[in-house]
Formats: C-alpha cells, sequence, structure tokens
C-alpha cells in the first residue's frame, strides 16, 4: 500500500514534466513562427512600398505621356483640319471638271448622232439613187440589148457567117458599147485616098441611084478591090502580122462623089498612129 503511494506523485511528476516540454516546443514554435511571419511582413512591406513607388511613378509617366499626347492631338487636329480643307477643294474641283466633261461628253454624243443621223440619210438617198441608177442601168441594158438583136444581120462577102452591121451612127454607138471591136467612121470622096485606122481606102466610083459603088482598099501592101458592092454590104478582108478578120460597111452615098461608113477591126488589132 504504501508502495503505491511512493509511485503516485512519480507518475505525477512525470506527466508534468511532459506537459512543460509540450508547452516549450509550442512557445518555441509560435516565436518561431512569429518571428518569420514578422520576417516576411517587412519582405511584403517592402515589396508594396517598392510596388507603391512604382505606380507612382508609372502614373507620372501616364500623365506625361498623356499631356505630350494631347499636344500632339492638338497639333494634328489643326494639320487635319488643313488638309481636310484642301482635300474638299480638291474633290469639288474634281467634280466640277467631271460634270464639264459629262457635259462636254454628252453635247459630242449629241453631235455624233446629228451626224450619224445625216450620214444614214445621206447614204439612204444615196442608196434610193444608186437603186435608180441600177433600175436604170438595167433598162438601159435591156434596151441596148434588144437593139442590138435589132440590128442588121448581113452575111459577108467572105465569110459564111451573118455580120452583125450598123446602118447609121446611133446604131454604130450600140455597136461600140458593145465592145467587141473597134469602130473608126470615116468620109470618102471620089479619087481620094485617105488612111482610116491601118489601111487606106480610095473611092473609085458611085451609082446613087443603085446605092451601089466601087471602093479600093490598101492594106499590108496589097490592094483589095470591092467593085459595084452595096450600100450596108459588109466589105471584109484580112490584114495584119496574125491575119485578122477587118469589115468596112458603107452607110451612105452622099452625093455622085461621096461616102460615109466605118471601118470595124478585132479588139487586139494594131492602133492607127494618129486619129482620123
Amino acid at each position: 500500500m504504501s508502495d503505491e503511494l511512493e509511485e503516485a506523485p512519480r507518475t505525477y511528476s512525470g506527466a508534468l514534466l511532459a506537459a512543460i516540454a509540450v508547452a516549450l516546443l509550442a512557445a518555441i514554435a509560435s516565436l518561431i513562427w512569429c518571428f518569420t511571419l514578422g520576417s516576411r511582413m517587412s519582405t511584403a512591406q517592402a515589396e508594396l512600398t517598392d510596388t507603391q513607388q512604382q505606380n507612382a511613378k508609372l502614373a507620372a509617366d501616364l500623365r506625361e505621356t498623356e499631356a505630350r499626347l494631347q499636344v500632339t492631338t492638338d497639333e494634328l487636329g489643326k494639320s487635319l483640319g488643313l488638309t481636310q480643307k484642301q482635300l474638299d477643294e480638291r474633290a469639288q474641283a474634281i467634280i466640277q471638271r467631271e460634270q464639264a466633261d459629262e457635259q462636254k461628253l454628252e453635247s459630242e454624243q449629241k453631235q455624233t448622232a446629228q451626224q450619224v443621223s445625216q450620214v444614214s440619210s445621206a447614204v439612204t438617198n444615196v442608196q434610193s439613187d444608186v437603186g435608180g441608177v441600177k433600175t436604170d442601168l438595167t433598162k438601159t441594158q435591156t434596151d441596148l440589148a434588144t437593139t442590138i438583136t435589132q440590128l442588121s444581120q448581113v452575111r459577108g462577102d467572105l465569110t459564111n457567117t451573118n455580120s452583125v452591121i450598123a446602118r447609121n451612127h446611133d446604131e454604130l454607138v450600140l455597136l461600140e458599147h458593145k465592145g467587141d471591136r473597134n469602130y473608126y467612121e470615116f468620109s470618102l470622096s471620089k479619087g481620094q485616098r485617105k488612111p482610116v485606122g491601118t489601111v487606106s481606102m480610095e473611092l473609085r466610083k458611085t451609082d446613087q441611084k443603085r446605092n451601089k459603088f466601087t471602093l479600093d482598099i490598101f492594106a499590108d501592101d496589097k490592094v483589095y478591090e470591092k467593085k459595084d458592092r452595096n450600100v450596108n454590104e459588109p466589105l471584109q478582108f484580112y490584114s495584119g502580122k496574125d491575119p485578122a478578120l477587118y469589115e468596112i460597111v458603107v452607110n451612105n452615098i452622099n452625093s455622085r462623089n461621096e461616102i460615109s461608113g466605118y471601118l470595124s477591126t478585132p479588139k487586139g488589132a494594131p492602133a492607127p498612129a494618129t486619129a482620123q
């Protein structure tokens, strides 16, 4: 029993010591934490102060920048105001020039339209005239063809084919328009030797009552005598280096001593040196 009483205070003393040790450890830990927290707070306060100083500097720089920007904005505004005025004036000038160009273009288009209308009218008139000319030409050609078919066809004195002859000057003109041969008109008096084309002729005799005559033809150093021939009778002979058929037609015996008519030669025959 006494042993139990002796051990009881010892047990309580150990527990008390343990509690004191724990308290000491806690106090030391609290001191350490407080020191650490204080150090951290000091660092944070220094950082906060530095940040505040930087912010103050940034604010000052910002105010200076804003002031400079305001000055620049004012100057730029003035400059832009002057440029805008110049742009407005130039734009107005361009608009006026464009309006003038449009008016000029419209006027030129109207003038061109009038000229085109006038030209179209003139072309229409010309076309009408050409149409009329074509109609007249067609009629003339038809009349000419009809007249040519009505010309006398007489058998020549050398060939077995009929020759189309002209009986007067008007019919000779029609034959010339036909364009198949060359024609040379002549008048010849009795006893006269006269060049016609590339040949010569001499009237030997006439018989006005019987419409007959005698004619000598000189060609290529030859003489062709056409004796007692009739008016409007083709008198044929060959002449030239490459012999071609020539024809003489006497249309009239104007008096006892004169005849008139024409010489007909091929298109390729030599032309006279001088017109007779």
